[in-house]
């Protein structure tokens, strides 16, 4: 199976080099290049590669910026690329899956590649293996009751049951199970839509609590509420509380 790339750089050299080094590789298909700006969010919809080299500092949109803008559904792996390395943190917590600093050896650029295939074919697994569950469950509830977690050397099936609350990580989302925390390549909107909605709620645009593992609601400022968990855990909630309240007044 070819690895699908994009390549956006506003420099013709910067994505020559890029073409030249995949020119060597195997298994890799260039679906299209750009020199950014809404050319390049036009590209990333469409042709929805896996995996994208993204220059930072690019006129009109940078790098974040496309990222924000494309649609969340179809965002792919991304290998950040620029010149200045105080973008380095900011890029990691976008969850980019790596950043080459120009100007990159091709041993650098290698790494980040077959980090790529990796993260990709991990990724896979889970797809089919959750695609599994699905056939092995269906009859039984239009709601998932189990997730498949791949992880370095096994698939672990967990009962959304054992789920004390929910992250959303980008692209991907953290399920938090007592002490353990879990990785699953879901957006949390994708993930809370195949969830009972009498088993999880939302409280915010990036958190799903299990509902029976809440304890109480907490007052802070302003109106603000906080959701404490039968864990000690404290999370900040948008939602309204009366609303809240009444949710929880009868799951």
């Amino acid at each position: 199976m070819n690895l699908k790339i994009a390549i956006v750089d506003d420099e013709p050299l910067a994505r020559e080099r890029i073409r030249t080094m995949l020119a060597d590789e195997a298994n890799v298909e260039i679906i299209g290049e750009s020199a950014g700006g809404p050319h390049a969010v036009g590209l990333l919809n469409e042709s929805r590669p896996d995996l994208v080299f993204l220059d930072v500092q690019m006129p009109g949109l940078n790098g974040f910026e496309i990222l924000r803008t494309i649609d969340p559904r179809h965002i792919p792996e991304v290998v950040f690329v620029t010149a200045y390395d105080q973008h380095a943190l900011a890029a990691f917590e976008v969850h980019a899956l790596d950043y080459l600093l120009k100007p990159f050896k091709k041993a650098r650029f290698q790494q980040a590649l077959q980090r790529a295939r990796e993260r990709l074919e991990q990724a896979q697994a889970g797809q089919l293996n959750q695609r599994l569950l699905n056939l092995l469950e269906a009859g039984k509830s239009p709601h998932l009751s189990r997730l498949a977690i791949k992880t370095s050397d096994k698939v672990l099936f967990l009962k959304t049951e054992q789920i004390d609350w929910i992250e959303a990580a980008g692209n991907y989302v953290v399920l938090h199970v007592g002490r353990q925390t879990h990785i699953l390549r879901e957006t949390l909107g994708a993930l809370e839509a195949q969830l009972n909605p009498e088993q999880f709620l939302r409280i915010s645009r990036s958190a799903l609590v299990q509902i029976r593992q809440v304890k109480e609601l907490q007052p802070m400022f302003k109106g603000e509420y906080l959701v404490v968990l039968q864990s000690g855990e404290q999370l900040p909630m948008t939602r309204g509380v009366r609303e809240v309240e009444e949710l929880l007044k009868f799951s």
